[in-house]
């Protein structure tokens, strides 16, 4: 077909889009109002990765999975607004990786609240100021972020992991011009030392200034001419300032987990992940029982970080992540089984196995 007609189709196949989602909408309504009477929760994070994955089933091609799964997740997104005007409170300020996040996981359609500190994320989602909360929990790199599992042992379950995002986080040099007017860097602890090798390789001579966050540094750079800032796109956009280089960090496995909090736990769907806490009683072997335990059900854990309780001396609480769900036969028999060999067993959420998501 010549351009004309080309244009045409695609101006057919927009009608038809506008008029599938409209449809789509209005039946989404409906069922909003169903699970009102029923007092289900209107997101389902269950649900949408079953979305998900029957639309990557259905996928022919051109358009990639990622593609298609982030045009859904919009959908969704502009949807769930509909039936319940959502606010989601995430770890500040604006533009960071955890916003990133946030925007990744709940789509366009929500309303973002950024929060001073971690407690503040839970403060704001306990006391129902937000829908949900979305606070970083461990990094590939830098490892466990201590405070949100200290966190986590102190909230008495008002609250409950509902799902997970996996980010790539990549680290990009944001600034006003050429490399070589560059005197000053701008950034976090973290990202600058990330990115050492490649800060060291191109601007050996630029002095390298430490910030409370990412974006602090974008926000000090866009008022100077002579400096750079190393930080997500998001904070380039929000700026003003022109991405100079991208993924300039020194490793390409730098992940970050989030965890998105809300009133419940995710329903199960075959492929769930647990997040459990316990303290062991003071006696020899304590811990390799406890641990013992999941072995006899074969059940796979996926992490243990440890903290201390702060009841008293070298007493310690373990946070344990697991594959399963607390209503799988084999989960529960596990739990009932540490119950008895553990103090203060407490199921911190449940969720759907999160999918990795790039983080530029």
């Amino acid at each position: 077909m010549d351009l004309d007609e080309a244009r045409e189709r695609i101006d057919q196949l927009d009608a038809q889009i506008v008029q599938l989602l409209n449809e789509r909408a209005r039946i989404a309504q409906e069922l909003a109002k169903r699970k009102q009477e029923s007092g289900a929760a209107v997101y389902d994070p269950t649900r949408e990765r079953a979305v998900h994955e029957r639309v990557c089933e259905l996928n022919a091609g051109p358009l990639s999975d990622a593609n298609l799964v982030a045009i859904y997740r919009e959908i969704i997104s502009a949807t769930r607004a509909l039936e319940a005007p959502q606010r989601v409170a995430f770890l500040g300020p604006e533009a960071t990786y955890t916003h990133q996040a946030a925007r990744r996981h709940f789509g366009h359609a929500t309303e973002y609240v950024p929060c001073r500190s971690i407690a503040e994320v839970f403060q704001e989602t306990e006391r129902g100021s937000a829908s949900f909360g979305v606070i970083p929990i461990e990094n590939t790199i830098e490892g466990a972020v201590t405070h949100t599992l200290d966190m986590l042992a102190d909230s008495d379950l008002k609250l409950r992991i509902c799902a997970e995002i996996m980010l790539e986080i990549h680290h990009n040099l944001l600034g006003h011009g050429p490399l070589a007017q560059v005197k000053r860097i701008y950034s976090h602890p973290q990202a600058l030392a990330q990115s050492r090798r490649w800060l060291a390789q191109h601007l050996p001579n630029a002095d390298l200034i430490e910030t409370t966050s990412t974006v602090r540094g974008a926000e000090l750079a866009a008022t100077d001419p002579e400096a750079a800032a190393v930080g997500p796109e998001l904070a380039a956009s929000l700026y003003r300032l022109t991405i100079l280089a991208r993924s300039i960090e020194d490793s390409a496995d730098n992940v970050t987990r989030f965890l998105v909090l809300g009133p419940e736990m995710a329903r199960g769907s075959g492929d769930d992940k647990t997040a459990i806490m316990f303290s062991i009683r003071d006696r020899v072997g304590a811990l390799h029982d406890a641990l013992g335990l999941f072995r006899q059900q074969s059940i796979n854990l996926t992490k243990i970080e440890s903290r201390p309780s702060r009841r008293r001396a070298w007493d310690y609480v373990f946070f344990v992540d697991l594959e399963g769900h607390p209503d799988d036969p084999h989960v529960q028999a596990a739990l009932r089984a540490l119950a008895q060999e553990c103090v203060d067993v407490r199921v911190l959420g449940a969720w759907p196995r999160g999918s990795q998501a790039n983080g530029s």
